[in-house]
């Protein structure tokens, strides 16, 4: 099995002795895979296909952590970069298709009445709790989901080492579908909260109206409400969270899915506080950095020309059923569940007596990397998805599903792990 990721394990010993983690990304590292049987290097993709260093194919289900929605070398998208590429890639003053996609922005995004651009979700997260300590004159934030890299958030984690304490204690979690959590920070640290910054939504759904009670409590605290839309943003219906549960906030983050996997993110917001961004020092030397322009251009005309976001839905949709049915017809409901919006669903995998959910993920990636699927828990829907694709994957299911509720039963799943399991980076939704 091993010559089969020969070269990646090669590659990956090499890579490992200059670049830390041998990946940029935790998420696209070898810590989501089981040890010496997956593939760690991808060498190019075609629609909703990707190939690694070895040449084996794959139907990928991760999709460049969701940034690609509408596939590997989607021509529509491909072809505005090259068009841009003939102009040039980063000039000496802006171009003009930084109002260009502004304006789209501002057409489709709720509270957004001006836009100022970043290359990822850390970029554009950072700023808004910025801008919005600069605008209430306060320091402290409340968090609830993943907001990236940069000390002010990930010292809330259990990925802290070097975050000052000082910088950590300005940060508070607070619990989804939970409003009391979020209104004792409130009152623990009373007109010292600058801004409640959450994702509208991960994989659980808001009940009890709790995103507009977070609106309102927030409102009342005079903080400001940031929508955390990396994710979202552009995989659901109209385009937004905010405009799917309709409760829209003070500022909002978008990227990922806006530019096909281009870098490129965007800050929004009511132009009443979008306009003291003149006064703080957000700035990227490529903040403005065209071929991305031009993709994120590209990439949501072509969503709403092709209805991309409905087309994924439906296919998203008839997977998770599909999946559960699966799940609960080879007794495994109650262990494992695929939840979320049908265009992002993660599976959720309890713990058994003797078992840890990474152990079943971990068994669970393995056969299915070997059918030829790019997994890692969780289904990441792109347009280039067709309805083959999916079957192709509920097959392989319908085949390991029993074959796991009896390694389960019989005490027998460890050792049919061929490499240690998967590690868990650390723990947010």
């Amino acid at each position: 099995m091993k010559e089969k990721f020969k070269k990646s394990n090669q590659l990956f010993k090499k890579v490992s002795e200059m670049i830390p983690l041998a990946s940029q990304t935790f998420s696209k590292s070898y810590l989501q895979y089981i040890k010496g049987q997956a593939p760690l290097f991808i060498t190019h993709g075609q629609g909703s296909k990707v190939w690694d260093v070895d040449g084996n194919q794959y139907i990928d289900f991760i999709n460049g952590l969701l940034s690609v929605i509408l596939g590997y070398q989607y021509q529509a998208v491909d072809l505005a970069i090259k068009k841009q590429l003939k102009k040039g890639i980063n000039f000496s003053l802006p171009s003009p298709l930084e109002y260009e996609l502004a304006r789209l922005l501002i057409k489709l995004i709720p509270c957004a009445e001006m836009v100022r651009f970043g290359k990822n979700g850390s970029d554009v997260t950072t700023g808004a709790v910025r801008l919005a300590r600069a605008v209430t004159e306060r320091e402290h934030v409340c968090v609830c989901g993943y907001h990236g890299w940069h000390d002010w958030y990930i010292g809330s984690t259990a990925r802290k080492l070097g975050v000052p304490k000082s910088t950590r204690a300005m940060t508070h979690s607070f619990t989804y579908n939970d409003i009391n959590s979020l209104k004792n920070i409130f009152k623990r640290y009373k007109n010292k909260i600058a801004a409640v910054i959450m994702e509208p939504m991960s994989y659980v759904e808001p009940k009890d109206n709790f995103l507009q009670k977070v609106k309102s409590l927030t409102n009342q605290n005079g903080a400001l409400l940031i929508f955390d839309e990396i994710i979202t943003g552009f995989r659901y219906p109209l385009g937004s969270a905010q405009k799917y549960f309709k409760v829209i906030p003070d500022l909002a983050t978008f990227g990922k899915s806006m530019a096909n996997g281009m870098p490129i993110a965007a800050l929004v917001g009511r132009k009443k506080y979008m306009k003291k961004v003149n006064d703080i020092f957000y700035s990227f030397t490529f903040g403005g950095e065209t071929l991305s322009l031009a993709a994120a251009i590209a990439t949501i005309q072509e969503l709403k020309k092709q209805k991309v976001i409905q087309n994924i839905w439906k296919k998203g949709r008839y997977l998770q059923n599909k999946t559960n049915q699966l799940l609960k017809q080879n007794g495994l409901g109650d262990l494992i569940k695929v939840q979320g919006k049908p265009c992002w669903q993660v599976f959720i995998i309890s713990d058994t007596k003797k078992y840890s959910g990474l152990e079943i993920k971990t068994y669970l990636q393995q056969e299915i990397l070997q059918s030829g699927i790019l997994w890692y828990g969780q289904h990441n829907i792109s347009f280039s998805h067709t309805i083959s694709d999916i079957n192709k994957l509920l097959l392989v299911y319908k085949k390991i599903f029993p074959e796991l509720r009896r390694l389960i039963d019989q005490d027998k799943l460890k050792e049919h792990l061929k490499g240690q399991p998967i590690s868990n980076i650390f723990k947010i939704r």
